[in-house]
């Protein structure tokens, strides 16, 4: 081999390899082509979440009812409890094969302990988390709690 050869040799694998080095330094384009109703989906969720406002609190369970006329008895002891505590929700949830009677919207748990020893004598209820339901605030007039402002 004569020194042309090596330096042509040499020039050609600096080539390849200067190449290989520019093309590894391009930035790197990703497209993700998806479904259309996946898209959509995620929009009514977040627009969902935007119009509902919840919070996550604690409910009293004060009955779990199944069988023979197990709906009518949930009523009856829903109205029931409307009777005695007008001013405190009381909510008739069907969890197959359960009615379920559930009552307060209590943002504590110390709140909803509270209102069932109230009730004890009565109703006799477990304090449940699995509901979310809607705030009753208005949420412009909130004013979120700064240290500055227990300095002045």
């Amino acid at each position: 081999m004569n020194i042309r050869t090596i330096f042509r040799l040499f020039t050609l694998t600096a080539a390849l390899l200067c190449g290989r080095a520019g093309f590894a330094q391009r930035p790197a384009q990703t497209v993700i082509t998806g479904d259309v109703a996946v898209t959509q989906l995620v929009e009514k969720h977040i627009e969902f979440n935007e119009r509902v406002r919840t919070v996550p609190g604690f409910r009293i369970q004060i009955a779990s009812l199944s069988g023979a006329n197990s709906k009518a008895a949930a009523f009856a002891l829903k109205n029931k409890f409307k009777e005695l505590y007008p001013e405190v929700e009381a909510y008739l949830v069907f969890d197959e094969p359960n009615f379920k009677v559930k009552v307060g919207d209590f943002i504590t748990k110390l709140d909803a302990y509270v209102f069932q020893q109230k009730i004890k004598p009565t109703f006799n209820g477990n304090i449940v988390k699995d509901n979310i339901y809607p705030i009753r605030l208005d949420w412009s007039d909130l004013v979120p709690e700064t240290d500055e402002d227990a300095n002045n």
